[in-house]
């Protein structure tokens, strides 16, 4: 089974209060699940690579032998494509766990896609949900 997974991440603050969130679809295009997920503090590329292994294992569990994850953050795929080196040392070992799942499918894609593709921008608004939710129960518990 082929999946399409799509993911986008962000931070509040670099670092600062940051999410992500991931679509998985059929190759045909069927929406099969949507998440998002609070990190806590983190950088906006730890959260990328956080949604993109979120985004990978869930495709491992649902069956995917094959995936095509899209994502807009040039670093994160230009990292897994070789093209850059990882230097930052808070990102190696989410690299590492990120190339190990992309390792354990038949096939893996990496693809780069701008902020203004449709499933992207559904990655995004969930981020956005997700971080809006977190600032408001964080107010409400100040209380």
């Amino acid at each position: 089974m082929h999946l399409l997974v799509f993911t986008d991440a962000g931070a509040r603050g670099n670092p600062g209060p940051a999410a992500f969130a991931y679509l998985i679809t059929s190759k045909e295009g069927k929406k099969l699940k949507e998440q998002a997920g609070y990190i806590g503090i983190a950088t906006n590329n730890e959260a990328e690579y956080r949604g993109l292994i979120a985004g990978l294992e869930e495709a491992r569990k649902a069956g995917a032998e094959e995936v095509t994850v899209t994502m807009d953050s040039e670093l994160v795929v230009n990292h897994l494509l070789g093209k850059y080196r990882v230097k930052a040392a808070n990102l190696l070992p989410l690299y590492a766990r990120a190339k190990e799942l992309l390792s354990s499918f038949q096939k893996a894609k990496i693809v780069h896609a701008p902020r203004e593709h449709p499933s992207i921008c559904r990655a995004d608004c969930l981020v956005n949900q997700e971080l809006d939710m977190m600032e408001m129960a964080q107010k409400i518990k100040k209380r």
